[in-house]
């Protein structure tokens, strides 16, 4: 607003007494003070109130007035509640610096016209910020143009608010590129994450305010526009933030509501851009169809053909392959589609923020920062990440391409490591699953053919069950980390295994249901304890004699000798395979 309608309006007990040449100048807020250098308060255009008491001698108002003027000002309002009528030397000290000088009616306090300056001015920023939603909005009808990266600049520039949108697990998606705002330090965005998935565990799903340092920020949740099965604490497990450095809390109505509009267009680029992982989803969902399906190895190469310039454009040569599979368990229920849905997003979302993800540099080259722009395809973190996620069951399953190692087809680079698979996503994650739900993930070695995807598979559900026997609610394991026999089974034809297994514990299993004698997990413990008949008479409290009879009922149903290696190596070997 400008200094001509503050003069204008009747209500505010205004004259003025200098300056009538600077009255187009714009006000851009207010601010009452009677320091004697109020300079570092003051960022310019403000309408600065004073009662005078920073006045004990008439050079006192030259110092003040040069101090304000320095600052950038847009005027000088003097009450004569306390003191009477302004003094002369103020009035010449305004005009010698070009600051024009009001006066203030006793009638009239600072905070009316506080109030009304404060109103204006919010209410002119957010009819131009409105304008702009509305706008923004009806492109995004029509597509991604623009963009919401031209309203975060607005929030930065004419709101002075810096604003950045966080995916769930804190990486920074858009608001440095744009707004101006610093990009937030690591420790920053994982500490916002991790307290807005502890609010969202916690039923507290609405706008929240977190401290950190000496800012306070503001977190607006962006709720996707397309509906989910999952109930809202575990959606917001994959919920994309607004981050505010601002205390919102006592924002006037329209102000929020103009945030709530900004998530909303955000709403809009997210939903767009997890409908635009849905051609990777169906790739990867039909290639591991084939795989789990048996299909000729013929077969499952040509989808693999058709699928790699997809996931890893400009591959000089066919890439590696890895396998990533995610579950997620609550406390007291079976793992669902509907839990796999959730672990599908969380694995997307691993895989996006982590260190060793991606196949997206060469083995010799650094990691490529993180985007922070959603408006620009090319800057999109789908870019990327060329992992394509889909979901087996209760099941995420991610077929990672890797490029050959630069200078050497016979290897690939930039394979995905267990040890920096979860990266900083780790925290948040953890305060939202809290002590009811898990992530378990496993990650298997790189194969170069579809005749490896089957064993690739298996072993990274074998690196997943490692996992899972591991405390925490985010855990992972890698091939590195399974037994040399574990290696060998999922190379092991699904028929023959089946067969193998039914001929040494099918026996076994028909006993125990009949006679609830325990004979597996006797055998179990027999093994586990290398054929020692007193440590396994300890584990399983019993006394030795009776674990003799049990032993000896084994090899009675299976004609196995527990003392010869061959029979317990066999036993071992059904055991993990079943």
């Amino acid at each position: 607003m400008r200094l001509r309608a503050l003069l204008e309006s009747g209500t505010l007990g205004l004259r003025l007494l200098g300056g009538a040449e600077e009255l187009d100048r714009t006000v851009r807020g207010v601010m009452t003070t009677d320091l004697r250098d109020p300079s570092r308060y003051l960022s310019g255009g403000e309408l600065v109130l004073t009662g005078l008491a920073w006045r004990h001698a008439p050079e006192d108002s030259e110092s003040f007035v040069r101090i304000v003027a320095e600052a950038g000002v847009a005027a000088l309002a003097a009450g004569e509640a306390e003191l009477g009528p302004v003094p002369e030397d103020l009035v010449a000290a305004c005009a010698r610096y070009r600051v024009p000088l009001f006066s203030v009616s006793e009638s009239v306090a600072f905070a009316t016209i506080t109030e009304h300056i404060v109103r204006q001015v919010s209410g002119e920023r957010a009819g131009d910020l409105a304008a702009v939603v509305d706008r923004h909005r009806k492109l995004m009808t029509g597509g991604p143009a623009g963009g919401p990266g031209a309203v975060l600049d607005l929030l930065g520039n004419d709101l002075d608010l810096h604003a950045w949108v966080l995916s769930a697990t804190g990486r920074e998606l858009a608001g440095s590129a744009r707004t101006g705002a610093p990009a937030l330090a690591p420790e920053v965005r994982e500490t916002l994450a991790s307290a807005r998935l502890d609010a969202v565990r916690t039923g507290r799903l609405g706008a929240q305010r977190v401290t950190v340092g000496d800012t306070v920020y503001s977190l607006f949740p962006v709720h996707s526009t397309t509906p989910s099965p999952l109930d809202a604490r575990r959606a917001g497990l994959g919920q994309w933030v607004l981050a505010v450095a601002a205390d919102a809390s006592d924002w006037p109505a329209e102000r929020r509501e103009l945030l709530d509009g900004v998530t909303q267009l955000i709403a809009v680029e997210r939903d767009r851009r997890d409908a635009g992982r849905s051609v990777r989803r169906r790739l990867a969902g039909e290639v591991l169809d084939l795989v789990q399906s048996g299909a000729p190895a013929a077969e499952t190469a040509a989808r693999l053909r058709a699928a790699g310039p997809l996931l890893l454009p400009g591959a000089s040569s066919a890439p590696y392959w890895q396998i990533v599979v995610a579950s997620v368990e609550w406390e007291g229920e079976t793992p669902s589609e509907t839990t796999g849905r959730l672990a599908r997003g969380l694995l997307e979302e691993v895989l996006a923020g982590s260190t060793g993800a991606r196949g997206r540099a060469a083995a010799d080259g650094p990691p490529e920062p993180a985007a922070t722009d959603l408006t620009g395809p090319e800057d999109e973190d789908e870019a990327a990440d060329h992992a394509a996620v889909t979901q087996l069951g209760a099941e995420a399953v991610a077929l990672v391409p890797l490029p050959a190692r630069s200078g050497d087809e016979e290897h690939a680079g930039a394979e995905l490591d267990a040890a920096g698979l979860v990266g900083p996503a780790g925290a948040p994650l953890a305060a939202g699953l809290g002590a009811e739900g898990r992530l378990t993930l496993g990650v298997s070695a790189a194969v170069h053919s579809a005749e490896g995807l089957r064993g690739a598979l298996e072993e990274a559900r074998h690196a997943r069950r490692v996992a899972a026997a591991r405390p925490g609610p985010v855990t992972a394991a890698g091939h590195q980390e399974l037994a040399s026999h574990v290696l060998l089974l999922p190379f092991v034809p699904d028929d023959v295994r089946r067969a193998f297994t039914a001929r040494l514990l099918d026996p076994l299993r028909v006993y125990d249901r009949r006679h609830r004698a325990e004979l597996i997990p006797t055998l179990e413990a027999f093994l586990d304890s290398d054929g020692s008949w007193t440590r396994c008479a300890a584990r399983l409290h019993l006394h030795v004699n009776t674990l003799r009879y049990r032993v000896g009922r084994i090899e009675q149903l299976t004609g196995r000798d527990l003392s010869r290696l061959e029979d317990k190596l066999d036993f071992f070997l059904a055991l993990r395979m079943s």
